[in-house]
């Protein structure tokens, strides 16, 4: 599909999309608890739905409502075949999950994923006792489990996603574990973990977030888990509002541990001045100007930072490009590369993007089958020349399925054309 944006002032009042971080993590949560866990305002977007099919072949029963699931967890193997979809906090927070059986289970995905390596799941899981063979060290993989606890020293630069796996399943290990961590980045979705696992009832000793202490033979307690909003998807809705017009989105916290609540601060940096109360954001279209910012910690804000510094003069440098690589594109090339098309300068040197404010000509962009590139350039043509048409438009439904709905509540004139047409 070809969605064409037009140049426009977004106005208006939005609901955040339910965080899919969260969403992913509460549905493994639920499957691990015996009984009834509730989740109220899921996210059911595409990664979700992979992470609840997944569950289901793992043996959670779900009965989904309008605006929650229900879902009755307890660990079995249904099926020996899980579909990951193209989410890749699902391959490596279910890997570990998965290694608790006792018998093989094998791993699938599409999209870009089978493209992503797996290598650091397969020297994790080895540590601790489980069998792992893949293809070349890329999807599919077959884990062998089951595992009992134990150590493992993991890398945590590229991801803290296979962490996040680890911590909760080795709670249901018959004996203790201990997990060292290299160099972790993204510690803010750690903590997320930590906090969404504390809820359920796991205790796990962080030690600087380095060294990770989880005894073996605790208990997942079911609960009712309401999913907050998600700031990745509303980064770009506060984005629009900063640079065209003036934005409320509500449905969301600044107390919150995603780490994308950092655009609050990007957005302080480069002048606008967002108005936060109780569950909601205010912003208004501001005098704009050129910042720095590390989104190492946060790198699914480099495309709504690198549209926010396309509209502001001078040259903005957002350090953090080495955590751009496996995703779903190769997203330091496709920003600049977008950007470029579009009439903005923009580069890398070394860890650090760097982007000068313009006016962009609008016209053709690629998503590169990339959702948050996709929001980027639909959010570059409120202030550009000329419409943006943007190919695989439909990628957004990844994480953010209402995207556009919400960009013409905004006011913004969107067209849909079925490829092809």
């Amino acid at each position: 599909m070809t969605t064409k944006v037009y140049p426009a002032g977004a106005n208006g009042t939005v609901t955040a999309p339910p965080s899919k971080s969260m969403t992913q993590r509460a549905i493994a949560a639920a499957l691990l608890a015996k009984g009834e866990t509730v989740l109220l305002n899921p996210s059911f977007c595409k990664d979700s739905l992979a992470a609840l099919g997944m569950i289901r072949a793992l043996g959670a029963e779900i009965e989904k409502k309008d605006v929650s699931l229900n879902i009755r967890g307890g660990l079995r193997a249904v099926s020996t075949r899980l579909h990951c979809g193209e989410s890749g906090l699902a391959m490596r927070m279910f890997s570990p999950i998965a290694a608790l059986l006792p018998r093989e289970v094998e791993f699938t995905g599409e999209g870009s994923l089978p493209k992503r390596p797996v290598s650091m799941i397969e020297e994790a899981l080895l540590q601790l006792g489980a069998g792992f063979r893949s293809q070349g060290g890329f999807l599919p993989f077959v884990i062998q489990g089951p595992v009992s606890g134990g150590k493992a020293s993991i890398d945590g630069s590229l991801s803290s996603q296979l962490l996040t796996g680890l911590l909760m399943a080795l709670p249901l290990a018959a004996s203790d574990s201990v997990i060292h961590v290299r160099n972790l980045k993204s510690k803010p979705y750690v903590s997320m973990t930590l906090q969404l696992l504390s809820d359920f009832g796991i205790g796990i000793e962080n030690q600087n977030f380095e060294v990770f202490k989880i005894s073996g033979n605790q208990k997942y307690n079911p609960r009712t888990c309401l999913i907050e909003g998600d700031w990745s998807g509303a980064a770009f809705l506060l984005v629009a509002g900063a640079v065209s017009g003036n934005v409320v989105v509500e449905g969301l916290s600044a107390y919150s541990l995603q780490s994308d609540v950092a655009i609050l601060d990007a957005l302080l940096l480069a002048g606008a001045q967002p108005l936060i109360s109780e569950n909601r954001i205010e912003i208004a279209k501001a005098e704009l100007k050129a910042f720095k910012f590390d989104a190492t910690e946060c790198p699914d804000l480099f495309p709504p930072l690198a549209a926010l510094a396309a509209s502001c003069p001078g040259t903005t440098e957002i350090a953090g490009v080495e955590r751009l690589i496996h995703k779903e594109s190769n997203r330091a090339l496709a920003i600049t590369g977008e950007l470029h098309k579009s009439g903005i300068e923009a580069g890398t040197t070394g860890d650090v993007m760097w982007i000068k404010g313009g006016k962009a000509n609008g016209g053709s962009s690629d998503s590169h089958n990339d959702h948050r590139i996709a929001m980027m350039s639909a959010v570059l043509a409120l202030n550009a020349k000329n419409p943006v048409e943007i190919t695989q438009a439909e990628c957004v439904e990844k994480s953010y399925p209402g995207f556009y709905d919400d960009f013409r509540k905004l006011g913004v004139s969107v067209e849909f054309k079925e490829d092809g047409l």
